[in-house]
């Protein structure tokens, strides 16, 4: 309840870890020995939500090895999942990062502050901080070209309009994808101690041309909230008149 005091939406990373968590002895060094421990996740949500109310602004952080518990936990709370555009080109078209694969209750993303920017991540060689192969990059890069119909000298922007093309109930564009900037703009490097969260907006770089860019793409796909709003209170004024 403190939470929604400054935002408006909550997102529950690791959400895995509210149907059953990974727990290793206390001495171990590593992760390897352990085992999977049910948790009380549906006791507390219950709880949260007989607090706030039915409709609970909580998205799951469901991304990783994913197994039906975790699904039925989620679900059961009408809590939306994600959806991350550059976990897809791996070349499997049931992949459910494709965006003809999403539904409704979900949220997608061109890239969280966990992955490259859209540029960096397409432009990525081998070896340099990436933990895919030359072959995977230039696999999963042909996949990305064909799939959007691309020719890659703006694939920003057209990874941004598939996420906004979506059925997705939410589509979430990070600002460096927005500006098109390169990996020296990425948030964060997980496992990593150097660098992190050290990328700042510089007052000016989002040009009059890219906010109208991004603002004919959200209109064209019905993401323009105040279009949005406007159409609402039309509706509504008729509803009155009638």
């Amino acid at each position: 309840r403190s939470m929604l005091n400054f935002v408006d939406i909550v997102r529950i990373d690791h959400f895995r870890g509210f149907a059953a968590s990974w727990e290793i002895p206390g001495g171990d060094l590593t992760a390897e020995r352990g085992r999977w421990v049910n948790a009380p996740g549906r006791d507390l949500f219950t709880a949260i939500r007989r607090a706030l109310g039915d409709d609970l602004p909580i998205l799951a952080e469901d991304l990783g090895v994913i197994t039906p518990d975790v699904e039925a936990l989620r679900d059961d709370f009408n809590f939306p999942g994600m959806r991350i555009l550059q976990f897809a080109f791996g070349g499997d078209t049931k992949n459910t990062d494709l965006p003809h694969n999403y539904h409704r209750n979900v949220v997608a993303y061109t890239g969280t502050h966990d992955n490259d920017t859209s540029v960096g991540w397409f432009q990525s060689e081998a070896g340099s901080g990436s933990t895919r192969t030359a072959a995977q990059i230039e696999r999963e890069r042909k996949f990305c070209l064909d799939y959007l119909g691309s020719d890659g000298r703006e694939i920003h922007w057209h990874l941004i309009r598939a996420v906004l093309a979506s059925v997705a109930g939410t589509a979430i564009i990070p600002l460096q994808d927005v500006l098109g900037l390169g990996k020296d703009a990425r948030m964060n490097l997980p496992n990593s101690t150097q660098g992190n969260w050290n990328w700042r907006y510089l007052p000016g770089a989002l040009t009059p041309q890219i906010q109208q860019r991004l603002n004919e793409l959200t209109a064209l796909y019905g993401r323009n909230l105040r279009t949005e709003v406007s159409d609402l209170k039309s509706e509504g004024d008729l509803n009155k008149s009638g």
